[in-house]
This record gives structure tokens, sequence and C-alpha cells, in this order.
């Protein structure tokens, strides 16, 4: 799936680039976005008690990007065992096709107690919506 992010002026800095931290906000953009293609909205999940921290992330800049440059962000499942599941970024300025960023973010997903869902047990239909997606690799 990807996502389509545009360099605003307050994400640049001093220098006039994007500053890194923004890489990681584009990032969890593109997942609120993966999980709404898939048909699992972060406000479908929450009503259904289910939250899902970010117990990982990394980031490897490759080019930089400035005010104005349009984003493509390519998000993939990198791994899923049932608990723990892992997406990869791949970020390419749209105009240049340069490889701008490559990252990884790992989840996991808690109840309302903030105890671990095993999701094929608790929530099945959205474990296979994510098998799925390992399956589409």
């Amino acid at each position: 799936m990807n996502y389509v992010h545009k360099v605003q002026y307050y994400e640049t800095d001093r220098m006039g680039v994007t500053h890194h931290s923004n890489y990681i906000r584009w990032m969890e953009e593109a997942r609120v976005a993966f999980l709404q293609a898939i048909g699992w909205n972060y406000a479908r999940l929450e009503q259904m008690g289910v939250t899902s921290p970010v117990i990982g992330v990394s980031c490897e800049f490759k080019n930089t990007t400035t005010f104005d440059d349009t984003v493509e962000i390519e998000i993939q499942v990198k791994g899923w065992n049932g608990v723990k599941l892992e997406l990869s970024y791949t970020m390419h300025n749209q105009a240049t096709g340069a490889l701008v960023c490559v990252g990884v973010s790992s989840h996991c997903f808690l109840g309302t107690d903030g105890k671990i869902l095993r999701l094929q047990r608790t929530h099945p239909a959205f474990f296979q919506a994510l098998q799925a997606q390992v399956a589409a690799k």
C-alpha cells in the first residue's frame, strides 16, 4: 500500500530540509492509512478496546526532502507472529524518484486492561486481515 505526504513548511528546519523527527510521524500517518485500507481503522480498534503501541522504531535517512516535496511511502507487513507486528516503510521523492528514507516500526496489541492480546483468539477477523497482508507480500 502507498501513502503520499506533502512536506509542510513547518516540518523543515533552519537549513531548509525536513527535520528528521518528521519521518517517524509520516510512518505513523502511513500506518493509520494502512489500517484504514485493510478495513481496521484506529477508531474501530479503539471502540473494540484494542490499542497498538509502538514498541520499536528505526529510520535510516538516504536523501533530504524540502518544503513542498511530495513523498510517497510504501508500507508493507515485514513480520507478523500473531502478537508482534512489524511494518516496513520505503519513502521516495515522488518528483525525482530518489530514495529518501527506509524505516521499520514494531507494534503489539493491548486490551483495555493493558495486557497483550492474542488476536487470533480475541479478535480473529482482525488477525485474519493482518495475516492476509503477510500472504500478500
